[in-house]
């Protein structure tokens, strides 16, 4: 008599095989033509980028983040620490990741669903452009923190090296369009460039974008310059 539990994790463990060898062959046919400008798509979940002097008033004087894994951009990386999001109607987000390094100024993206359910009129910015963005209340273990401005929604961008910019003859802002492809194909106008030394190439697109367009991390997208 077979085990059907093992045989039941065989045909799992073969299935996942070959779904990876036709998405590897699909990726490789696509790139494969050199006529077309090709990104991988990151899903971007919500996440604070915390000040060292914010940390220490979240998690106690002299507390430093704690790395729970490396991110593909050279030297960030998802911290241990989370903290819990408070909007003005008093609904909350917990659990939402620090990500570090440390940075200059405290800035939590959130997805425009979020900011419903928070009761937060997001901006729509880069990352980094904070004057005048929504206020928003973050707490954690050791403290609660009121800031005057820092939330918004992040535009879709794009990463990339200054030598892969320089080679597909793009420039810092510069938008562009990214097209998607499968059932639920969309194109996502008004896609930032974002250039630096050793940036590896990648799209960020936020949670709700991504599930308007059936997207999962990992996808490929068209870039398409007019």
């Amino acid at each position: 008599m077979k085990d059907s539990t093992v045989e039941s994790k065989i045909d799992t463990y073969q299935l996942r095989q070959a779904v990876e060898n036709i998405v590897r062959q699909v990726v490789q046919s696509a790139l494969a033509d050199e006529t077309k400008l090709y990104v991988p798509i990151e899903v971007s979940a919500r996440h604070v980028h915390i000040s060292k002097n914010d940390l220490e008033i979240l998690f106690g004087p002299g507390s430093k983040l704690t790395k729970y894994k490396d991110l593909k951009q050279p030297g960030e990386f998802a911290a241990n620490e989370t903290v819990t999001v408070v909007g003005p109607k008093n609904r909350i987000v917990e659990n939402i990741r620090i990500l570090g390094p440390i940075r200059q100024k405290t800035q939590v993206e959130l997805s425009y669903s979020d900011g419903i359910h928070l009761g937060i009129d997001l901006p729509h910015r880069l990352s980094g452009d904070l004057q005048k963005s929504a206020p928003v209340n973050l707490i954690g273990p050791r403290g609660i923190l009121q800031l005057r401005e820092g939330a918004i929604r992040a535009m879709r961008h794009i990463h990339m090296s200054t030598e892969l910019a320089r080679q597909w003859n793009l420039f810092q802002g510069q938008k562009v369009k990214v097209r998607t492809h499968g059932p639920m194909q969309v194109t996502f106008n008004n896609s930032v460039i974002r250039i630096g030394e050793g940036l590896k190439l990648a799209m960020h697109i936020d949670t709700d974008e991504a599930n308007a367009a059936g997207i999962q991390s990992g996808e490929f997208g068209e870039i398409i310059v007019e």
